[in-house]
């Protein structure tokens, strides 16, 4: 089978119009179009189609790089999904192909400013929990105290509800049942 062609067009609120960047891509000469209509991050089910139908020596075209994804960190997990499946990516706006060096060096460009993004994102992460903990602030959810364990077990054995007992000590349900497991109490 022949390369094709394989357009993407996205909009992401219901005031815009695909139009645009259909007619783009059927200048392009795609051969088959996949769309998505006011998307969301998880549900792009029009790219994922298009991510599907991609085969070796095809090529995904998008009329703008902002049309494909929504970060660079997006940008090159999809890339790495085309170049996985052997295509290449086009963007006719931007005029980047990778098929050709010029465009390889770029996305290569763009995989290094991801990683250090990456990497950046990570290095304040760490600094703002330790600048934290010098503070005296701790991460995570706050410990249930002892004495509140006891009055837990006071009340499930005097036959109240793990919902009422949760909420007169403040804590969910779940988190009861998992310090105090309806096996450990003696309730006959």
């Amino acid at each position: 089978m022949p390369s094709q062609k394989v357009g993407y067009a996205r909009v992401s609120t219901k005031e815009q119009d695909l139009s645009l960047q259909l007619d783009a891509l059927n200048k392009f000469d795609c051969d088959k179009i996949f769309t998505d209509k006011v998307s969301s991050v998880k549900q792009r089910h029009g790219l994922q189609e298009a991510l599907d139908y991609l085969r070796d020596g095809d090529s995904l075209v998008v009329w703008k790089l902002d049309r494909l994804c929504r970060s660079l960190p997006d940008l090159i997990k999809i890339s790495d999904q085309i170049k996985e499946k052997g295509a290449e990516l086009i963007s006719i706006t931007e005029n980047i192909d990778t098929s050709t060096p010029a465009g390889r060096l770029y996305f290569n460009i763009l995989g290094a400013l991801g990683q250090m993004e990456r990497e950046l994102i990570q290095e304040r992460v760490k600094a703002g929990l330790a600048a934290a903990r010098k503070r005296g602030k701790v991460g995570g959810k706050p410990r249930v105290s002892q004495d509140k364990i006891d009055l837990a077990r006071r009340e499930l054995s005097e036959g109240r509800t793990y919902p009422d007992v949760a909420k007169i000590i403040g804590i969910h349900p779940q988190t009861l049942y998992r310090l105090v497991p309806v096996k450990s109490l003696d309730i006959e």
